[in-house]
């Protein structure tokens, strides 16, 4: 997981309009996959750190609670109906969204299509 997050860094870097659309998100949110925790601090639309946990001292905004294969449909690069979306994760009852969802709707396209970049492109498979 933490080198998929690290891929999910480079790729934000690499993708300028994301970087304009989080450019005034700067919060930690919590990712938590199969029980394990994911500390993502965001500075100005950038992923400035990537902290494991658990930490009960760690502050954070939003969470984003799934398992570890709904996880990887989402991250397929056409998911099925349901894991096409973190709201769609929740409706079927594979992910949870826990803490400030005002920040996260404010932030909503930023978030989402960060948690896309893991998708394997379609020019990656050729």
């Amino acid at each position: 997981m933490r080198a998929t997050l690290a891929m999910m860094q480079s790729r934000l870097n690499a993708t300028p309009y994301l970087l304009r659309l989080g450019r005034l998100f700067s919060e930690t949110v919590l990712l938590e996959v199969d029980g394990a925790e994911y500390y993502l601090t965001f500075r100005d639309g950038r992923l400035d750190q990537i902290a494991e946990g658990p930490s009960r001292k760690t502050p954070w905004r939003f969470a984003l609670r799934t398992d570890g294969d709904a996880l990887a449909q989402f991250w397929q690069p056409v998911p099925k109906p349901g894991f096409h979306d973190i709201f769609g994760l929740v409706k079927i009852g594979r992910g949870r969204i826990d803490g400030d969802i005002l920040c996260l709707v404010k932030n909503l396209r930023f978030f989402k299509d960060f948690m896309a970049l893991a998708r394997t492109r379609t020019e990656e498979l050729a």
